[in-house]
């Protein structure tokens, strides 16, 4: 009976592993679109297969979630290790980056409302292109996570796995989270509809451009400052 039950399990977790395939490849073009060219898919897929194993090893139904919103989870954070691990961006993108965000928090605490690109590209003393290219490096360069809000690692994780036994920290993911989802209400009307079609929809830069009639480039660029504007304006959970 014994072996009879985990030939049974072996089987579920293989038809799980082959169903939630595509969904790895889904996920790996979809971060791909915002990676440098010499990021490989098939690393982020290999990536991703691992994390697709973790999950059918560690999946839970009496949880509620569902398999492949459980695996999604799980996968996409297993290629944004490899790809945290790897770090291909070069050290004056993450110092221009810092520097976005600093130009943004200082312009709007003094103005008092949203800043143009115009004037964060005065701010910083560089032409409107010079910045543009910018936002370009960074959004191919680096993904902006949770975690580059000034979150907590302990708080990013438990947020990505949903389950969390410590009700004190579970409390500060959803204050942080509505923090979070308050913050991208106040971003200009294009930059909180490119986040939502990014991240809600899942549509990649070149599907985004389309539906706002404008080039990927600018869809980078707005996608970029959208993100080193909440970065500014959550400052209260930086550490």
């Amino acid at each position: 009976m014994v072996k009879a039950n985990t030939y049974n399990v072996h089987l579920d977790k293989s038809a799980l592993l082959e169903q939630h395939t595509v969904l790895v490849k889904r996920i790996a073009y979809h971060l791909l679109a915002r990676l440098p060219a010499s990021v490989i898919v098939e690393d982020l897929i290999q990536s991703g297969m691992i994390g697709l194993l973790e999950a059918a090893n560690n999946f839970d139904a009496s949880k509620g979630a569902s398999f492949e919103t459980f695996a999604g989870i799980r996968i996409r954070g297993a290629m944004l290790d490899e790809i945290r691990r790897g770090d291909w961006t070069p050290r004056s993108v993450h110092k221009n980056s810092r520097m976005v965000s600093e130009a943004i928090k200082s312009l709007e605490a003094e103005l008092g409302r949203d800043v143009t690109d115009v004037e964060v590209a005065e701010k910083l003393d560089i032409s409107l292109n010079e910045y543009h290219h910018i936002l370009n490096e960074v959004s191919s360069g680096k993904i902006i996570g949770i975690e580059d809000l000034g979150v907590s690692e302990d708080i990013v994780q438990g947020i990505e796995d949903g389950d969390n036994d410590d009700p004190y920290q579970e409390i500060e993911q959803i204050v942080f989270k509505k923090a979070l989802s308050e913050c991208i209400t106040t971003l200009p009307e294009r930059e909180a509809l490119v986040l939502s079609l990014y991240y809600d929809e899942e549509l990649n830069l070149r599907e985004i451009g389309q539906v706002l009639d404008v080039s990927e480039s600018r869809v980078s660029q707005i996608h970029s400052q959208a993100l080193h504007r909440l970065k500014a304006r959550m400052q209260s959970w930086q550490s």
